[in-house]
């Protein structure tokens, strides 16, 4: 079974990945995990005066924060896995990617590191169960 994990570095993400390895059978044997964080993008205006080698360097900096521990944690674990980065939209990049990887099963945290997303079930969470034609996990 493939599994897409989206993982934006918060306490929920924590806690999925946990529940992920405590329940590693949910891949199986030959299962792979994949590791997707989602960046925003920045405006326009912000990028013209960055420049765009400047936002894109911010970027992948920003990504490796979230991703690199979790590619630790997982290695320890000796689970197959891959991380993708990308920028734009969580819920649109989260199906886009659920569909490009044909994962079996989206695996994401209840909340994400919003202000307005811990209220109640984070937007994007439930954005993504109301719009995936892939099962999806959420876990507080």
């Amino acid at each position: 079974m493939k599994i897409l994990f989206a993982a934006d570095g918060s306490k929920y993400t924590k806690k999925a990945l946990a529940f992920l390895v405590n329940h590693e059978d949910l891949a199986g044997a030959e299962g792979e995990v994949v590791v997707l964080n989602v960046q925003a993008p920045v405006p326009g205006r912000v990028k013209t005066m960055l420049g765009a080698a400047n936002v894109t360097a911010y970027h992948a900096e920003e990504s490796q924060k979230v991703l690199a521990p979790i590619e630790r944690f997982l290695k320890r674990h000796k689970m197959s896995f891959k991380t993708v980065a990308v920028v734009g939209s969580p819920t649109a990049e989260i199906l886009r990617a659920a569909k490009r990887e044909k994962a079996h099963l989206i695996v994401m945290g209840t909340h994400g590191q919003g202000l307005l997303s811990r209220a109640l079930i984070g937007s994007v969470a439930q954005r993504v169960v109301a719009e995936s034609e892939t099962p999806v996990l959420l876990v507080k």
